[in-house]
């Protein structure tokens, strides 16, 4: 880098006040609204489209495209559109992700509510691809390997697809927005075309091609607005460029989380912009207010709302009840198609029959059902159960220390409120049980200040002492007076004290074995937290009271707090995917390729995710020379020199800093997250570094001829070209030979498996040997055999760091399934009818899978709570409510969601 502070030979640049990093000693103030974000303008021959000193028109967005670029362009993008569409329908049948992507559209063709860690942008526009193709909603894409029938899967396909295509002239014009040259261009927009990676994740109906698009696209108006910033601000087409930054910022972030790191780079260099505004003497305080609240509007106000209104989208178009509802508070609930409850008694009394609910975790309802403890006291078991069902109906008795003594009969005497103080039993209607507890430790959690708590009695045996219970109410509706001094339905938090041993009913998030159905765990804590032993009263009735008595519901929640409810249960879930997945990696691999993902292997093909080598490691070689290049730039000036005068190199080191400032706000900070990561985490910075890539070339070759850097620039794309050849049989799922398969492992720690390739040509077709039947179990092909999907065979500790899995066949990624897990409790979700105790400092850790509690004997469910009192609202809420208890003894396997069982 020495001789460039000497004489320039590079075009004239003009001088620029500072770059992205550090700035230079002393630099000449320049023009305070840069080309490009935080970048040096690149000073273009004054014509008659340019001058905007002379009051004439130029490019939008600074773009100028020479004579005939137009038609290069147009043809790159054709060879975008072979390379991503080709043979599009193959396979045809279930890849890697689909399982959950797919499943996602046909839940929102049904309306049926589903929780996914992910916005919802990306996942409507391929349900409005397979919509407008006029996919019913009924195939369940459940297994990789699964023939598609009846699913318009080419159309889904397409959406990304074209995304994809798209991101190639994205990348075109950004980089001529950058005042780079027409080969650079090029350059950068062909290896985009060629990049393996992209080119398989695009093919299938994933996220990420809608999510890199949005990046680039936002990358582009950033840099346009900063040219047209330049020229004149606050013209028609400076608020147009501006608002279209805002826009794609919305889209990004609506697609995936990971565009929060778009919103991050944007930040700065906005921040940087505003910096330099502040600075500049020719900038009054009052201009300067004008620029930051037009960028506070644009790129504050326009994405946020942009992303609420997608929100807004998915709850109308989610209006039913879905395997979802279990990871909602039962506020949010009762607001789908059903899940609607009638209005129910307010007041609660001695003789009330009931049904409570617990309200720090979505469990569910204080159970209980005809089986027993296998140890312990082995009485009847006590649960918590997610689903409406009479076993969930308890009475409210009177209770006296003093047997002799009658007490309050609520069958003669009339009504009394259940007051603070009040010591009950709890007699379940369907057994005659009284809820007990004594000095017997739990099934599951065997500690000293946990008790069991069970269900203990027969007909007529008014119980004993270990059945009675203190009511302590807790909090009250600050808009129910009442609620604090008597127990009131949906509007009182109580505990119930155990009488003799002072422990408190309580529950948390652990699911009993298979012997109690995976249902939540019922304990009497002596050291309870207090969130955990808080319950309130859902359901009440009681034949002393009149029918006019007050009658209460829950509180429909508004759009801002479902919001925000969703939220926080899309955090909690994304955050705790921390098992492993047989083809995960971490961040550190990610820039040297050291690992891909399976896809699918079915019938001697594979596809597996790769990148493509060439373009992959130029792009990781560019950000270490820039970032050695810079670090030596920063000791000279400290010595003296005067790099920074030269305005060719202020310029470049304004692009690739930039650049280089977008690739690592798009990557480090996957090193702060625990959670399950993949190879496709990194696409997004991979285009930046691309982008780097470009410039970098841009930079080696200032010095050559045209025709010398054309054929630089050749030899470059064929070798990316070349690359991309001989892997595509692993994005394409083509026809390979396990000789060439073996060759190809450039790394030992890349593990797609040539065991899956025939031998030669002519065993291309044969179907497979007792090795590959082996392998893959009862796997086999052929016509008279029924294909069942590939899976990842794993050994016990298969969820261990660098294990490798025993058998390398493609599985969906972890991302997904756990949202699918029914009434999978995530975090600390506000509860139903609760929306005084909303803030309550009280909080417990996230719950585990409440509702995959599994369906159990009892009677059906209450009708007059549970269905819609008109009978349609009843037909439609008759499909899309859980399943009824089975009328047979509970199943060891039945699970509401035993196919959900991994998850990216």
């Amino acid at each position: 880098m020495a001789s460039l502070h000497g004489p320039s030979t590079f075009r004239p640049r003009q001088a620029y006040t500072a770059d992205p990093i550090s700035p230079p000693p002393e630099p000449a103030h320049g023009q305070p609204f840069p080309s490009s974000p935080g970048l040096a303008y690149r000073a273009r021959p004054v014509g008659p489209r340019m001058s905007a000193s002379r009051g004439k028109p130029h490019p939008p967005g600074g773009i100028k495209m020479q004579r005939g670029e137009w038609k290069l362009l147009l043809a790159v993008c054709a060879v975008a559109v072979g390379v991503r569409f080709y043979r599009l329908g193959w396979p045809d049948s279930v890849v890697f992700d689909e399982v959950h992507f797919g499943k996602f559209a046909s839940k929102y063709i049904k309306s049926q509510y589903y929780v996914d860690v992910h916005p919802p942008l990306a996942k409507l526009l391929i349900t409005l691809a397979a919509f407008v193709s006029g996919y019913d909603g009924n195939f369940d894409f459940k297994d990789i390997g699964k023939l598609y029938e009846s699913v318009p899967y080419v159309a889904m396909r397409s959406l990304p697809a074209t995304l994809g295509v798209l991101l190639v002239p994205v990348t075109y014009l950004t980089l001529r927005a950058l005042d780079c040259r027409t080969d650079t261009a090029l350059l950068g927009s062909l290896f985009i075309t060629f990049e393996n990676g992209l080119i398989t994740q695009s093919r299938h109906i994933l996220l990420d091609s809608p999510l890199i698009f949005f990046t680039a696209l936002t990358t582009l108006f950033w840099t346009g607005f900063c040219n047209e910033n330049r020229a004149a601000a606050f013209t028609e087409g400076w608020w147009v460029w501006l608002t279209c930054v805002g826009l794609s910022l919305g889209a990004v972030v609506s697609c995936k989380w990971v565009g929060l790191f778009t919103i991050a780079t944007i930040g700065l260099c906005t921040i940087r912009q505003l910096w330099l505004l502040l600075g500049d003497t020719k900038v009054s305080i009052r201009l300067w207010i004008r620029h930051f609240l037009a960028r506070a509007l644009c790129l504050i106000v326009v994405p946020a709302l942009f992303y609420m209104a997608m929100f807004e989208l998915h709850f109308l178009i989610l209006s039913n009840s879905g395997d979802g509802d279990g990871f909602m508070s039962a506020e949010f609930q009762h607001t789908l198609n059903g899940k609607k409850m009638q209005d129910t008694y307010a007041d609660v009394g001695v003789g009330s029959k009931v049904v409570m609910r617990h309200w720090n975790t979505n469990g569910g309802y204080l159970h209980s059902h005809d089986h027993t403890y296998p140890g312990g006291s082995k009485q009847q078991q006590i649960t918590l159960y997610p689903h409406m069902d009479t076993n969930n109906d308890w009475r409210i008795l009177n209770a006296t220390w003093d047997a002799s003594s009658p007490g309050y009969d609520h069958e003669t005497q009339p009504f009394r409120a259940l007051l603070n103080g009040d010591m009950i039993r709890l007699e379940h209607i369907i057994t005659s049980k009284k809820l007990h507890s004594h000095d017997i430790r739990p099934p599951v959690s065997e500690v000293d200040f946990q008790n069991e708590v069970s269900g203990y009695g027969f007909p007529g045996f008014s119980g004993d002492a270990n059945d009675n219970w203190i009511v302590e109410i807790a909090e009250g509706d600050k808009r129910d007076r009442e609620s604090t001094k008597r127990v009131r339905t949906l509007r009182t938090l109580f505990k119930l004290r155990h009488a003799l041993t002072g422990c408190y009913l309580f529950s948390h998030k652990v699911k009993l074995p298979d012997w109690g159905y995976e249902q939540q765990e019922v304990t009497c804590n002596k050291n309870a937290v207090r969130a955990n032993s808080l319950w309130f009263v859902e359901w009440n009735e009681h034949e002393k009271l009149p029918l006019t008595s007050p009658k209460v519901n829950y509180r429909k929640p508004g759009f801002i707090s479902k919001f925000l409810e969703l939220q926080k249960v899309m955090w909690t879930t994304n955050a705790g995917l921390t098992e492993r997945h047989a083809f995960d990696s971490r961040p550190t691999s990610w820039p040297l390729l050291r690992r891909g993902i399976n896809f699918w292997v079915k019938d001697h093909r594979q596809i597996y995710l790769l990148g493509n080598p060439v373009v992959w490691y130029l792009s990781t070689l560019a950000v270490v020379l820039y970032l050695s290049a810079r670090g030596l730039l920063i000791l000279r000036a400290k010595r003296g020199y005067k790099d920074f005068n030269n305005s060719g190199l202020v310029f470049y080191d304004n692009v690739c800093g930039f650049l280089v400032l977008g690739w690592a706000l798009h990557y480090f900070p996957f090193y702060l997250m625990a959670r399950q990561l993949f190879l496709h985490h990194y696409f997004p910075a991979l285009w930046f570094a691309v982008l780097l890539t470009a410039a970098v070339y841009d930079l080696a070759t200032a010095r050559l001829k045209p025709r010398y850097r054309v054929q630089v620039a050749l030899v470059l794309v064929g070798l990316a070209v070349w690359t991309y050849w001989h892997f595509n049989p692993l994005a394409y799922g083509g026809q390979w030979t396990k000789g060439k398969c073996e060759s190809s492992k450039w790394l030992k720690t890349w593990d797609f498996s040539c065991g899956d390739f025939p031998q030669s040509v002519s065993d291309r077709s044969c179907p497979m040997g007792v090795a590959d039947q082996k392998q893959y179990g009862d796997y086999v092909t052929g016509a008279s055999a029924k294909p069942t999907p590939p899976r990842v065979t794993m050994v016990a500790d298969a969820h261990q760091p660098g294990h490798i899995p025993q058998q390398n066949v493609a599985e969906p990624s972890a991302e997904q399934s756990a949202t699918l897990a029914t009434a999978e409790s995530v975090g600390n979700v506000p509860q139903p009818g609760r929306d005084v105790f909303q803030d309550h400092p009280d909080v417990i850790q996230p719950l585990s899978a409440s509702s995959s509690a599994k369906p159990e004997v009892g009677p059906q469910e209450r009708p007059e709570t549970s269905k819609a009192a008109d009978p349609e609202e009843a037909a439609v809420e008759a499909a899309t409510e859980a399943p009824p208890p089975l009328p047979a003894n509970e199943p060891e396997n039945s699970s509401p969601d035993a196919d959900a069982e991994t998850l990216d």
